[in-house]
């Protein structure tokens, strides 16, 4: 995902953020935000591989010229972004920057669609090979379980907290990106079903709704539509996992 905005509206929003930041840390845990760190970059790098990678399968080397084509967290992360998902719970990576006229093997707009699709995708899929992985430690390794207190630290017990919180915020960020409302990737993929004039009016007003979209999502409206979704998806994958693993055990 990427925002754009002008530089009065942008400070007006990374001040509100701030501020949410802020009344964060006041619950702020230490070891809990080093152990979700891991999971954030791993979402965040291979969230924008997948759309360098998709985007240059169809034919536009724009991210490859460019270095995104690369699970090195250094060509994604940027670090205002980063930071303020930790603290504040939403952020960005460096956006891939696509060409879609050199798109040769499929129309502008459905590439862009793909592009925009394999973000989430790829979190999807990632959270569920991390869910595999957190079962089958959670069930060959003796004494393992998820750090409910932070009193009793060993090395498995790190592992397997590191790898939940990296489940959590891949699912979160594939469902958030998937929101419908510019500038995430959902608004490349949904509007496009749009009548020409709907999609008229909301280029028109991109800083508008993108505006309208960051008030709601700091005053946690947002956050009443995301979370059930996660839930369910979560739900979703455990009984998948379980059910494949009911096979070998």
């Amino acid at each position: 995902m990427y925002f754009q905005f002008d530089k009065r509206t942008l400070y007006i929003i990374l001040g509100a953020l701030l501020v949410l930041t802020i009344i964060n840390l006041g619950t702020f845990n230490l070891i809990a935000t080093l152990l979700t760190l891991p999971g954030v970059i791993l979402a965040l790098s291979f969230h924008e591989f997948a759309h360098a990678f998709v985007s240059d399968r169809l034919g536009d080397t724009t991210p490859r010229n460019q270095g995104r084509l690369t699970l090195d967290p250094l060509k994604h992360i940027d670090p205002v972004g980063i930071f303020l998902l930790i603290f504040a719970h939403i952020g960005w990576g460096k956006p891939v920057q696509i060409n879609p006229k050199n798109f040769s093997k499929i129309s502008e707009s459905k590439g862009e669609a793909l592009v925009a699709l394999a973000g989430p995708v790829m979190n999807f899929i990632l959270a569920f090979i991390l869910m595999i992985i957190f079962y089958v430690i959670l069930i060959f390794v003796p004494g393992t379980g998820i750090l409910a207190s932070f009193n009793a630290i060993n090395i498995m017990n790190i592992i397997i907290t590191i790898i939940y919180y990296a489940i959590i915020i891949n699912i979160g960020l594939g469902v958030f990106n998937l929101i419908p409302i510019p500038p995430l990737d959902g608004s490349k993929i949904f509007l496009k079903f749009l009548p020409y004039r709907a999609q008229r009016w909301i280029d028109n007003n991109m800083q508008m709704i993108s505006l309208v979209f960051m008030v709601l999502f700091i005053f946690g409206i947002l956050g009443y539509i995301t979370s059930p979704v996660i839930s369910v998806i979560m739900k979703g994958m455990q009984y998948l996992v379980e059910a494949i693993l009911s096979i070998f055990i």
